[in-house]
């Protein structure tokens, strides 16, 4: 370390400084590991401060590096998201990884990443004590050259103009503004901040009292971050897009930045601003670090698509979950009504296959006869179950990053309850009455034309398939859950995007209604309003169940559907179809263990994916996620009954 250090003090350009002064912390850090690695800081001012000589040769040539080097980009770029696009972004970082690129010792955030180039560097920084930085603020305050403050105050400076710049061209564009509370621009807190951000950079920088300004400061941020809400409230109602997310991203993270740098220009000498300081340098390593990894910007895009679509799906969610005994009774109902559909839709599917058609055309049957099958439960109100677990768990993350209070925890818990009795009570409803619909079913065939549905080879064939001990049905079962969220995410998808397109109501107003006739018009835009979501997760699942097998023998992936209320039917169709002989041999209880298979997968796997994807759309920590599930598991071994019965009156329940 001392050759390092000598180097760094002799050193004539400005690469040799920088490069020099990167070995003298590098091997700092080496000397030691955790609270050592910490504690670097506290360990080199005692020297500095002890020996005059030492300190004044140290913070001169750190006075050059500061004088030499812009922080504009530190400062006003560094951590907030570009609109470049997410494979541009992506290709610079692979690149940045694997080809040699220059080094630009003029640009303070490049140095600055190459001091801090690990997560254990930057986490290292962050638990500096409090008593370390206000010494080494106040010896960098009294050694440092006049220019390295100016070019530090510049940079300073122009970071936080660049940062006003771009909360005020997010929040004033055309997106943001239409879902803004209305008025005219020169109004809007996005447009004032620049003045009062402006005005406080110039007291700052002239050296003078900076309260009056800081407090009017303040108060538009304050404003900039309640219109944020606003516009967030209206994204229900105007919809979704990834360019309005992200616009509201960065106008969060710009206030933030801002706000930090604020309280740096405070002024005095406390330890409140050296911990002003130290707050505003360790999140601006973090976010270089976080600049430059690749999973980072995967998880950041993941995020912004995430939003788009569960603030939509969250809501239609929430129609499928029983809050009364009524609401109860109507969703077996409902759900009886689904299973005696999906008879027709499972016979026809084992029709389709006895013609032994090619691929194409097979699939293609296949997912029409899902996808009609799905509108018309759709159309007369009737349920299905494995549909409802994609939605109901965008509604579950709504309700745990709303619910507030020290009964949070049992709200939730009581959600859980509900949603699981109801799926419970849809799914035993849809099975139930498909094996009794395939045998009237079959046995009114048998009366009509004098032969069974399926042949006996069939059958047998139909038992072997769906068993779990002879077929792939665990792992076609958890699959066929995972289509299941993407068609929920379809929907999702789809609703946000007729809504943020204004859709209905361009279709309301369009000139086919001088031919169709205005009223009729209306109509079909409010129906396609109210439906958007449910035709287009119908028409999706549908297709997306049809097409898989085919799609999986195509890359030559064995991939095959096991749905369980379709899979029941086929069963049942099978069984009924045998007459007397359908119980021997036990092959019909190995189809019913799949069935059993299929109910828990098909449910759990949708579910869990969803909620999986709401938590992220919501940036939830997976402690916090994981405590709440906990805490239902608990409720789960304590009134287990909860969870099965049907749901308490809201009177009773609230008492």
């Amino acid at each position: 370390m001392t050759d390092a250090l000598e180097t760094f003090l002799a050193a004539t350009s400005p690469e040799e400084r920088s490069d020099s002064l990167v070995r003298v912390v590098r091997e700092a850090r080496r000397r030691g590991t955790g609270r050592e690695m910490r504690s670097a800081i506290g360990a080199v001012l005692p020297h500095l401060e002890a020996s005059s000589e030492s300190r004044d040769r140290f913070l001169g040539a750190l006075s050059a590096v500061l004088a030499e080097t812009d922080g504009t980009v530190l400062f006003g770029e560094v951590g907030i998201p570009s609109d470049r696009g997410f494979f541009a972004e992506l290709g610079d970082r692979i690149s940045a990884r694997l080809i040699p690129s220059p080094r630009d010792a003029h640009d303070l955030s490049a140095f600055v990443a190459r001091l801090f180039g690990s997560t254990e560097a930057v986490e290292a920084f962050g638990s500096v004590p409090l008593s370390e930085v206000h010494r080494l603020v106040r010896l960098l305050q009294e050694g440092l050259s006049a220019e390295a403050n100016v070019a530090v105050s510049r940079g300073f400076a122009d970071g936080f103009r660049l940062l006003l710049s771009r909360i005020q061209a997010q929040g004033l564009s055309r997106e943001l503004r239409y879902r803004s509370t209305r008025g005219p621009v020169f109004a809007s807190p996005f447009h004032r901040i620049l003045r009062s951000g402006d005005a406080l950079l110039e007291a700052w920088s002239d050296g003078r009292e900076t309260g009056p300004a800081l407090q009017a400061f303040n108060k538009d941020s304050g404003d900039c971050r309640k219109e944020a809400r606003v516009i967030q409230r209206h994204l229900e109602d105007s919809g979704v897009s990834v360019d309005v997310v992200f616009g509201l991203q960065v106008i969060d993270r710009c206030l933030t930045r801002t706000a930090l740098m604020a309280d740096v220009m405070e002024g005095g000498d406390s330890p409140e601003r050296s911990r002003a300081i130290h707050r505003l340098l360790a999140r601006l390593l973090r976010l270089a670090h976080e600049d430059r990894s690749v999973l980072h910007l995967i998880r950041w895009n993941l995020h912004l698509l995430d939003r788009k679509i569960v603030e939509r799906t969250g809501k239609t969610g929430e129609h499928y979950v029983a809050t009364s005994r009524s609401e109860y009774r109507h969703i077996w109902l409902a759900a009886a009504g689904g299973g005696a559909l999906t008879v027709f839709t499972a016979a026809f599917k084992m029709l389709v296959h006895e013609w032994h058609l090619a691929a194409f055309p097979e699939s293609f049957l296949y997912g029409l006869n899902y996808a009609v099958s799905f509108l018309l439960m759709q159309s007369f109100g009737l349920v299905l179950a494995t549909k409802q677990p994609a939605m109901t768990a965008a509604a579950v993350a709504q309700i745990m990053r709303e619910a507030k209070g020290e009964d949070r925890e049992e709200k939730i818990a009581g959600f859980f309850a509900r949603l699981t009795s109801s799926q419970l009570a849809a799914a035993v409803s849809n099975v139930v009455t498909v094996g009794v619909g395939a045998a009237v079913f079959v046995a009114a065939w048998l009366f009509l034309a004098g032969r069974p549905w399926v042949d006996p080879k069939t059958a047998r064939e139909t038992f072997f398939v769906l068993s779990p001990f002879d077929s792939g049905t665990l792992f076609f079962a958890a699959l066929t859950g995972v289509l299941l969220w993407m068609g929920s995410l379809a929907g999702g998808w789809f609703e946000n995007w007729s809504t943020y397109h204004r859709l209905p109501e361009g279709l309301a107003r369009h000139p086919l209604g001088k031919v169709f006739g205005r009223e009729r018009m209306r109509r079909a835009a409010a129906s396609l309003e109210r439906n958007a979501s449910g035709w287009a997760t119908n028409v999706a699942l549908g297709f997306l169940l049809g097409f898989a097998p085919a799609v999986g023998r195509f890359f030559g992936i064995p991939f095959d559907v096991r749905h369980v209320t379709l899979s029941t039917g086929q069963l049942a169709l099978a069984a009924s179809s045998l007459g007397e002989g359908w119980f021997g041999g036990g092959d019909f209880l190995r189809g019913l263990a799949g069935v059993g298979v299929m109910f828990v997968l098909n449910l759990s796997v949708a579910f869990s994916l969803s909620l999986f994807n709401a938590a992220r759309a919501y940036e939830m920590p997976p402690g916090e996620l994981g405590g709440v599930l906990k805490h239902v598991f608990q409720r789960a071994l304590r009134r287990p009954f909860d969870f099965v019965r049907p749901p308490r009156e809201p009177a009773a329940d609230s008492a």
